[in-house]
C-alpha cells in the first residue's frame, strides 16, 4: 500500500515536471523509452550511471532519502540510473548502453564518434 501511494507521489512530480517544464519552443517533445513503457523526456536527461558503483548506490540512496527518486523497474532488478535536470533520479531495469542507443536514435545528428572525428587533434 505505501509502495502505490509513493509511485503515484513520483508519477504525479513526474507529471507535474512536464507541465512546469515544457520541451522547447517550436520543438517536439521527444520521449525515451526506459522499459515497460516508462517515458521520460530526453532533453531533461542529464546522465545515464551504471548501477555497478558505490558513487551510483549514494546517489540512489539520497535521491530516496529527499524524496526524488523515480523507481519504474516493476520490482525487477536495477540496470541503469538516469539522472534529471530536475534532480529526480529514475531507476530502469533497462541496461545503460540500451538507454544510450535509444538516445542516439533520437538524434542520429549527435553521435560521439562523429563529434571526436570533427575536432582537430592536438600535436604533442
Amino acid at each position: 500500500m505505501m509502495l502505490a501511494r509513493e509511485l503515484r507521489r513520483n508519477v504525479s512530480a513526474l507529471m507535474l515536471m512536464c507541465v512546469l517544464f515544457p520541451a522547447s519552443s517550436g520543438k517536439t517533445m521527444k520521449l525515451l523509452n526506459v522499459g515497460f513503457g516508462n517515458t521520460v523526456m530526453v532533453e531533461r536527461v542529464i546522465a545515464v550511471v551504471n548501477t555497478g558503483s558505490s558513487p551510483a548506490r549514494k546517489l540512489k540512496d539520497i535521491a530516496k532519502k529527499d524524496g526524488k527518486l523515480i523507481d519504474v523497474t516493476e520490482g525487477r532488478r536495477t540496470r541503469s540510473i538516469l539522472v534529471m535536470d530536475s534532480s529526480h533520479v529514475v531507476l530502469s531495469s533497462v541496461q545503460s548502453d540500451t538507454i544510450t542507443q535509444r538516445m542516439q536514435a533520437l538524434y542520429p545528428e549527435y553521435h560521439l564518434a562523429e563529434l571526436e572525428q570533427r575536432q582537430p587533434k592536438e600535436k604533442v
